[in-house]
C-alpha cells in the first residue's frame, strides 16, 4: 500500500518529472519530450571536416535534438562542441527575418517586403554599371553555403549581371592549397583519405593545430594502431604539440627555411625515391642543388631551430615508411605561403610518400564547403573546376549551361584584395557580401571600414542583420542558414556530403539559391537559369560540368544515392563504377572507381590513378589520388616548385617590440562568431576567445599580472584584451584568437604573390597596461 504522503515526497507525475523522463530508442535514452518521430542524416555546417549528424525531427518534420552519425566514416559517431550545438544559431533573437532598406532620411535600416527590395537592388546595381561599366559590381561570398548556391551565384554574378571581378572568404583560407596543388600537381586535388591518419606512422603537421581546429580529425589519428611518431612544427606549444614526439618551434614564418633544410638532409641521408622521381615529376635536378645552400648552420640562424632538433626532424621522416605531412592556415595565410605549401609538396614527392595509404602532402581545408567554393565559386575558376580563358572550356559550360558564350568573360577575375583596392580606386562602386563578416574578418580591418563610404550600395545577404559588415549595408537580404535549405557540402577528402533541411526559416528568409532566383527575375535574365530550377537540378547541371574533369562527379545519380553511400569522393565518373559489394551493413558505397587512362578531351587534364582503403572500422571504401604516379599536368608529371624565402614583412623593433600571432584558440568558436555567439554553451566552453597569451618573462617585464587589462597597439591600429600568462607562448611573441572582433584592426595588411592569401599570423606590436 502506497504511504499517504508518498506523492509529496516521490512525484511521480508533473512538470519537472516529465522534463527529466528519458525513454530508450535506437539513439539512445532521450528526454522523453525531445523522443523524435523520425531523424534525418546531414552534414555538418561548419568546418571541413564534414561530420554527419542525425537530426532529430518531431511529427511536423522540424528538428528537436541532434546526436553524431555513428555509421558515418568520417565522425564514426563523434562530434565537437560545434556539431553538437548546430541547431541552436538558428533560433538566436537576432535573426534577420524581413529585408531591411537604410531610410536615407534618419540614417536606418528599416523593414521592407521582398519587392521592394528587390526594386532597391536591381534600379541601384544597374544604375551603377550605367554610370560606371558593368565592371563597376562585385560580390563577395563565402564557403559556407552549399556548392548548389555557390554556382548559381557565380553564374548570375557573372554571367547574368556582367561582373568581372568576383570572390569569396576562401581566399582566406584555402587560396594557397588552391594554387600550390594546381601549380605542383595541375589541378587542385587534395590526394588523400581521412584513413591516412590511421595508416601513418609518421605524420608530421605543419602551422597545424586538429586537436582545436579539427578535434574529430584528431581523433582519427588517436585512432592510429601503428604507434605513429607524431612532429609538429609551429611557433606555439599547441594542444598539438603537447602530444607530438617531436615539437619544433621555428621563428614566426621562418618555415620555408625550415622546410628546405630538411629536404638538404633528407638528400643527404639517400632518403630519395629516384625510381618514383625519375618515372613521374619534373624539377628535382634543379631542387636538389637548390636546397644544397640551406645548410643546419643557416636553418638556425634564420629559424631558431637547433642543428640536432633538424637532425632529429630527419631522422623521423627517413625511419617512416608511411609518412603523411599536413598544413592548415599556418601555412595557409602567410607572405611566403605558397611556396611553403610546395616545399611541403616537394619533401612528399622526392621521398615517394604519395598514392600510398598513410602518405601525402595534406591540405587540411578550413570551411564547410571551401572545397565546392574552389570547384564551383565561378570566380578563379571556371563552373566544375574549368579555366576561363581556354575557349573550348567555355563552350563547353556554355552547352551545358544552354547559354550564349560570348557572356562568360575571359579576363582573369582580381583577388579580394584586388576587388578591396578597385572599390579604393572608385572603380567598383557596388558591392554585394554574402554568408561573410568582411567588417570583421579581413586583414585591417579598419581599412573596410572606410572604402565601405567609396561605395555607392551595399547589399549583405546573410542570417543575421547584427553582424558588423550587415549594420553597414544599405540593404539587408535575410538568408536561411544551414539546416534550413538542401544542397551539397564537399569536405577535405573530397567527400561530397548532403545537406538536409530540417527547420523553417524564421519569418520572410529565404534560402540563397531562392533569393538569387528572385535577383534573376528581377534583373531580366532568369530565362538564362530556368534549368536551376532548384538544388538538385542545379547539381545535375554541376554534375554534367565536371564530365572528363579531375573532379568527375557523373557517376552520382542524386542526393538519395551521396546519402546512402556514406558520401561519395571524387572522382567519381559514370565510366568505371562498380557495383557495391555485398556484405556491408552500413551504406552501400561503390567500390573504388576504375579511372580512364586518358583525358576525354585534349584541353581536359589526365586523369589520376585512384586507390582504395577499407576502413576497417566502418567497412567503406577510402579512396586517393595519385596511387599509379599520375597527376593532372600535360605530361602527367608532378612538378616542383621552389624560391628563395623572403623575410618576414614586419620585424619587431624598438617600438613595436611583440610579434602578434592569431588563430583558433577553442574547439567551440567559429571565425568571426557569427552562429558559435549565439550558443551559451559554446561561449563558456571558449571563455579565452577573447584573452591575450603572453609569457610570463614578457609578462614580469611590462608589470603585467594574469587578468589585468592590456592594450595591443600596432602601426594600423589598437586592441584591449585580458592578459593570460603562459609558456606555450615564446618569449617575445604573443597569442591573440582571430574570433575576437579587434584582432583584425592589429593585422597587416601582406599577401602571397601567388595565391594572394592574406598573411594574417605575424605582425610587430607592442603591449602595454590598459
Amino acid at each position: 500500500m502506497t504511504p499517504p504522503l508518498d506523492h509529496l515526497l516521490h512525484a511521480r507525475t508533473g512538470t519537472m518529472t516529465d522534463a527529466l523522463a528519458h525513454t530508450p530508442t535506437a539513439l539512445g535514452n532521450l528526454p522523453s519530450r525531445l523522443t523524435p518521430a523520425s531523424t534525418a542524416r546531414s552534414i555538418c555546417g561548419f568546418c571541413s571536416t564534414g561530420c554527419s549528424l542525425e537530426i532529430h525531427l518531431d511529427a511536423s518534420g522540424q528538428a528537436i535534438n541532434l546526436t553524431p552519425d555513428k555509421r558515418y566514416p568520417v565522425n564514426l559517431g563523434m562530434a565537437c562542441p560545434k556539431g553538437w550545438e548546430a541547431l541552436t544559431p538558428l533560433a538566436a533573437p537576432d535573426r534577420a527575418t524581413t529585408p531591411l532598406l537604410r531610410n536615407r532620411a534618419t540614417g536606418k535600416l528599416e523593414p521592407v517586403d521582398w519587392p521592394t527590395a528587390l526594386h532597391a537592388f536591381v534600379e541601384k546595381f544597374q544604375g551603377i554599371q550605367a554610370r560606371h561599366g558593368r565592371p563597376a559590381l562585385s560580390f563577395l561570398s563565402t564557403g559556407q553555403i552549399p556548392m548548389e548556391e555557390m554556382a548559381l551565384l557565380g553564374a548570375l554574378g557573372k554571367f547574368g549581371m556582367g561582373m568581372l571581378h568576383v570572390d569569396s572568404n576562401t581566399r582566406q583560407c584555402m587560396a594557397t592549397a588552391h594554387v600550390a596543388y594546381k601549380q605542383s600537381f595541375g589541378f587542385d586535388a587534395p590526394g588523400f583519405t581521412y584513413a591516412d591518419f590511421e595508416e601513418s606512422d609518421v605524420l608530421v603537421f605543419v602551422g597545424a593545430n586538429p586537436c582545436i581546429a579539427h578535434p574529430i580529425m584528431w581523433q582519427r589519428v588517436k585512432r592510429n594502431r601503428h604507434n605513429p611518431r607524431i612532429v609538429v612544427i609551429d611557433p606555439r606549444a599547441t594542444e598539438t604539440a603537447m602530444q607530438a614526439t617531436l615539437h619544433l618551434a621555428p621563428y614566426p614564418k621562418s618555415d620555408l627555411t625550415l622546410l628546405y633544410g630538411l629536404a638538404r638532409e633528407l638528400i643527404q641521408r639517400g632518403v630519395v625515391d629516384h625510381d618514383f622521381l625519375a618515372a613521374h615529376t619534373r624539377g628535382f635536378e634543379e631542387f636538389a642543388p637548390f636546397v644544397d645552400a640551406f645548410t643546419p648552420e643557416r636553418v638556425t640562424r634564420e629559424t631558431g631551430v637547433a642543428a640536432d632538433e633538424l637532425l632529429r626532424l630527419a631522422e623521423l621522416v627517413a625511419s617512416g615508411k608511411r609518412v603523411s605531412f599536413w598544413w592548415t592556415m599556418g601555412v595557409n595565410q602567410s607572405h611566403q605561403a605558397t611556396r611553403t605549401a610546395q616545399a611541403i609538396i616537394n619533401l612528399a614527392l622526392m621521398t615517394g610518400n604519395i598514392g600510398r595509404p598513410g602518405t601525402g602532402p595534406n591540405s587540411i581545408t578550413g570551411q564547410c564547403n571551401a572545397m565546392g567554393s574552389r570547384l564551383f565559386g565561378n570566380a578563379t575558376s571556371l563552373l566544375g573546376g574549368h579555366d576561363f580563358a581556354n575557349p573550348a572550356h567555355r563552350a563547353r559550360v556554355a552547352e551545358v549551361l544552354g547559354i550564349d558564350p560570348g557572356v562568360i568573360p575571359t579576363d582573369k577575375s582580381l583577388a579580394y584584395d584586388q576587388i578591396l583596392d578597385a572599390v579604393d580606386r572608385g572603380e567598383i562602386r557596388g558591392l554585394w557580401i554574402i554568408a561573410t563578416n568582411t567588417a570583421h574578418s579581413w586583414i585591417n580591418s579598419r581599412r573596410f571600414v572606410e572604402l565601405r563610404q567609396k561605395l555607392d550600395f551595399l547589399v549583405v545577404q546573410d542570417m543575421y542583420a547584427s553582424t558588423e559588415t550587415a549594420q553597414m549595408a544599405d540593404l539587408v537580404l535575410p538568408a536561411a542558414g544551414w539546416g534550413e535549405k538542401e544542397g551539397v557540402f564537399i569536405n577535405s577528402e573530397r567527400r561530397l556530403g548532403v545537406v538536409r533541411k530540417v527547420s523553417r526559416a524564421p519569418g520572410q528568409a529565404l534560402s540563397d539559391f531562392a533569393i538569387f532566383q528572385l535577383i534573376a527575375q528581377a534583373w531580366g535574365c532568369g530565362a538564362m537559369f530556368e534549368r536551376w530550377s532548384s538544388p538538385a537540378a542545379a547539381f545535375g547541371l554541376l554534375r554534367e560540368l565536371t564530365r572528363g574533369q579531375p573532379c568527375d562527379l557523373t557517376g552520382i545519380r542524386d542526393y538519395d544515392h551521396i546519402d546512402s553511400a556514406g558520401g561519395i569522393q571524387w572522382p567519381f565518373p559514370e565510366t568505371g563504377v562498380r557495383k557495391p559489394e555485398t556484405g556491408n551493413t552500413a551504406f552501400s558505397e561503390p567500390d573504388p572507381i576504375t579511372p580512364t587512362s586518358s583525358p576525354t578531351s585534349a584541353d581536359s587534364p589526365p586523369a589520376s590513378g585512384i586507390s582504395g582503403l577499407r576502413s576497417p572500422v566502418s567497412g567503406l571504401s577510402e579512396r586517393r589520388l595519385f596511387a599509379d604516379g599520375a597527376f593532372f599536368t600535360p605530361d602527367r608529371r608532378a612538378v616542383f616548385h621552389f624560391d628563395e624565402p623572403t623575410p618576414l614583412p614586419e620585424p619587431t623593433d624598438a617600438a613595436y617590440p611583440l610579434l602578434l600571432l592569431t588563430g583558433r584558440n577553442s574547439s567551440a568558436q567559429w571565425h568571426t562568431g557569427t552562429r558559435t555567439d549565439k550558443s551559451a554553451v559554446l561561449c563558456k566552453l571558449a571563455s579565452r576567445a577573447h584573452a591575450l597569451e603572453i609569457n610570463p618573462a614578457d609578462a614580469a617585464r611590462l608589470g603585467i599580472t594574469s587578468g589585468n587589462r592590456v592594450s595591443i597597439i600596432s602601426r594600423r591600429g589598437e586592441a584591449q584584451a585580458a592578459a593570460f600568462l603562459t609558456s606555450t607562448v615564446a618569449p617575445g611573441q604573443i597569442y591573440m584568437a582571430m574570433h575576437d572582433p579587434a584582432v583584425n584592426r592589429l593585422t597587416l595588411p601582406v599577401f602571397d604573390p601567388h595565391s594572394r592569401q592574406p598573411g594574417y599570423k605575424a605582425c610587430a606590436v607592442r603591449v602595454t597596461a590598459a
